[in-house]
């Protein structure tokens, strides 16, 4: 690997970093990442700019279609390859940010699989990411430990723990801290790279390997990229191809008209699939908004028996299952109510019949953001699942065809779901800049999906001038006052707060909601400030 060093373009550190993390940014693991980002960063680049042309295709009015050039892939048969033994039974997963406490609880809370997440429920400040890195290491090495600052209460790992899987930062976002010559750094590639060089053998050793679960692929050709990434590092550290595995997101509305291509440019490494339906809900609003007369309801009105979602999670089931690999059922964000008995117990039980919904559906597993929840979910496919999963269970009775998967939700607009967007959104967006990217509100655990989708649909609603269901139009003059009644609550609460970082949130968040010209992501902008 010296000729591929050598070609490499010199690493350099943003001004602001302070602290170069040297335990986990050692030489060897720079000329690794630096030989990643001139191998694949130029590529990444072309498949955003393709975003913008598809982007362009939709602004006409156009829907997503099943592929032409592909439809050999997708009516023939054959299969991925092998998911390890300790992949095979994934029915509870829950999932969480890097930070050293809720990698311990995560991986001791009786889940088959935790999914450590670098990306949504991550605010990507640079000790968060670094400090996410060494943590992981240290829990694949079995010495984590944490002893909480003011009650001295210690955590360690059981003797048993989850599965680890991890997630890295979607191929959109930049690492800004680290730069390979005049060029900003890839998140997915630093997320990746740092993970695969430090554990990769340590994991062969325990008879594991690095998992992992990719984010918001919008095209085939995203996979294809990304098990380029894959096999290319796997020969760099000199381990067979298909040593690393990966689950994929599907959580944008493209992906779900290429899935049989999907698995297919990633059938050396990928084990299986997953409903991101909130993520899911933000791209299906998000690339159909110019379209004329299409309004989306209040988002507490797009659940997953909503026609176009329970399409989707039935054909994610239908593909995975005849390519041989596993389908895992969405998120159930609910975490205790405390100091209510009867809300908290109709919170839970709209979680057991989600997860009833899933297994019987033919999940093979499913997420939860609390430990909490764990045995909940459990439960029900225990009763359901006896088996290790439900490969066996294939639809094949099962159509879904074009229209179903773009089906327009039927429900109306309501005051208090443009009050609920506009305060959740802003919440988030404030906790977000103070580095905390999995946020409780409202009983729910939020992360970056939440804020995405309640200021892309204001940005539609007030774009269109939508009508509420009492009749009012919902004009600028309405939006504001209803925006300015909002913010006036939130900021008698923040008045109380040291440090808070409410003005700026506010600021981004009518800078999105506002601006003529759509932001594609939220943590784009956002990102300079924290």
């Amino acid at each position: 690997m010296t000729n591929l060093i050598a070609q490499a373009p010199a690493v350099s550190f943003d001004p602001q970093v302070t602290n170069h993390y040297n335990d986990v940014l050692t030489d060897e693991a720079l000329d690794f990442l630096s030989v990643l980002h001139h191998r694949f960063n130029e590529r990444r680049i072309e498949l955003l700019d393709k975003r913008k042309a598809t982007q362009e295709y939709f602004n006409k009015g156009n829907f997503p279609s099943f592929p032409q050039e592909t439809s050999h892939i997708r009516n023939s048969d054959w299969r991925a390859g092998t998911i390890p033994s300790d992949l095979r039974d994934r029915r509870v997963e829950i999932t969480g940010p890097v930070d050293r406490k809720m990698i311990i609880n995560a991986l001791n809370s009786g889940a088959r699989t935790f999914m450590a997440d670098l990306e949504d429920s991550n605010s990507p400040t640079w000790d968060n990411n670094m400090q996410g890195q060494q943590n992981l290491r240290d829990a694949n090495q079995r010495t984590i430990s944490y002893t909480h600052p003011k009650t001295g209460k210690s955590y360690n790992l059981n003797e048993c723990p989850a599965v680890l899987l991890v997630r890295p930062r979607g191929l959109h976002l930049e690492e800004r801290h680290l730069m390979f010559g005049d060029q900003v750094s890839s998140g997915s590639l630093i997320d990746f790279g740092l993970y695969v060089f430090h554990n990769t053998q340590v994991l062969l050793k325990k008879g594991s390997a690095p998992y992992f679960y990719l984010p918001k692929l919008e095209h085939y050709e995203e996979a294809t990229w990304w098990n380029d990434v894959f096999a290319f590092a796997e020969a760099y550290l000199e381990v067979p191809l298909g040593t690393f595995k990966a689950t994929v997101l599907v959580e944008t509305i493209t992906a779900s008209f290429q899935l049989d291509e999907i698995i297919y440019e990633l059938r050396d490494h990928i084990v299986g699939l997953n409903c991101g339906r909130w993520d899911y809900i933000f791209s299906y609003i998000k690339k159909f908004r110019n379209h004329k007369d299409f309004i989306v309801p209040d988002r507490d009105k797009v659940t997953m028996t909503s026609p176009l979602m329970d399409a989707y999670s039935k054909l994610v089931i239908q593909r995975c299952h005849k390519r041989g690999i596993l389908a895992i059922g969405g998120m159930a964000a609910q975490i205790p109510i405390k100091n209510d008995d009867e809300a908290n117990a109709a919170a839970l039980e709209k979680v057991r019949k989600d997860k009833e919904r899933e297994v019987k559906n033919g999940h093979d597993g499913t997420w939860v953001a609390h430990p909490a929840l764990v045995q909940i979910a459990m439960d029900e496919f225990d009763k359901h699942m006896p088996k290790e999963n439900q490969l066996d269970r294939l639809l094949e009775d099962l159509t879904i065809n074009e229209a179903d998967l773009v089906e327009l939700p039927k429900g109306s607009v309501t005051e208090k779901g443009v009050r609920k967007n506009i305060n959740v959104g802003i919440l988030y967006t404030e906790a977000w800049l103070r580095g905390h990217g999995a946020v409780a509100l409202y009983n729910l655990m939020e992360d970056a999906a939440t804020a995405e989708i309640s200021r892309t649909q204001l940005w539609q609603w007030l774009k269109n001038e939508v009508r509420l269901d009492d009749h009012r139009v919902l004009n600028k003059t309405l939006y504001t006052e209803l925006f300015n009644d909002e913010v006036n609550k939130l900021k008698e609460i923040f008045s109380k707060i040291p440090n808070n970082r409410l003005d700026k949130a506010i600021e981004i968040y009518t800078q999105l909601v506002e601006n003529p010209d759509f932001e594609e992501f939220l943590t784009l902008p956002a990102y300079q400030f924290i």
